[in-house]
């Protein structure tokens, strides 16, 4: 549980690396809305579900049935990356396609999953096999590990919240957000009518 522990904090890290410098700083996906709706939809779903596995998988044992639950949240994660690698290359062409970087960090990202699931499988499997119950039980991992994986649920859930912000509120006829690239999805002014003072 603990080596399973580390490299979901890797992946976190790698997460946030990939959603501010490639997501927000670089693209500005939130801007281009409509266009990028299916993609930022399926963002804001994965990172609802890391905002559970960040959050208690430090603290928390799922033993029963519970283990189910956070196997199909692993397993709807692993769904979810798919659909993304496949809509983001048809939504991002009119934006020239995923930034150069983009799509090794997302290759590093699938394998450091792979290896976390790797640790947490046989545990899951274990839990799996006792009373269904939540108990709250520390893996051995120095406290300050546990508190940065419950500060990336904090952080993800801005951001999964700010994704769905941005399809949400998108379609009402609002000035520019604040995110958005001076021009785009601003009100044009309204022309002069006839006779209208200068």
């Amino acid at each position: 549980m603990a080596d399973a522990l580390w490299l979901l904090a890797v992946l976190g890290l790698l997460g946030g690396f990939d959603t501010v410098c490639f997501h927000e700083i670089r693209g500005r996906l939130p801007a281009h809305v409509p266009g990028l709706q299916p993609e930022l939809k399926l963002h804001a779903g994965r990172s609802s579900i890391y905002v559970a596995v960040f959050g208690t998988l430090p603290w928390i044992v799922r033993r029963g049935a519970w283990a189910v639950v956070l196997a199909a949240l692993l397993l709807s994660e692993i769904s979810i990356t798919l659909a993304d690698f496949i809509i983001e290359d048809q939504v991002r062409k009119p934006m020239g396609g995923l930034l150069p970087g983009e799509r090794v960090t997302h290759t590093i990202m699938a394998i450091v999953y792979g290896a976390m699931l790797a640790h947490l499988i046989p545990v899951i499997l274990h839990w799996r096999h006792l009373p269904s119950r939540l108990a709250i039980d520390l893996a051995p991992v120095p406290l300050w590990l546990r508190l940065g994986l419950s500060a990336l649920a904090v952080g993800t859930f801005a951001s999964a919240t700010r994704d769905a912000y941005a399809v949400i509120v998108f379609p009402r006829p609002l000035a520019r957000r604040p995110w958005q690239a001076p021009g785009v999805g601003a009100r044009r002014p309204r022309p002069l009518q006839s006779g209208a003072a200068e």
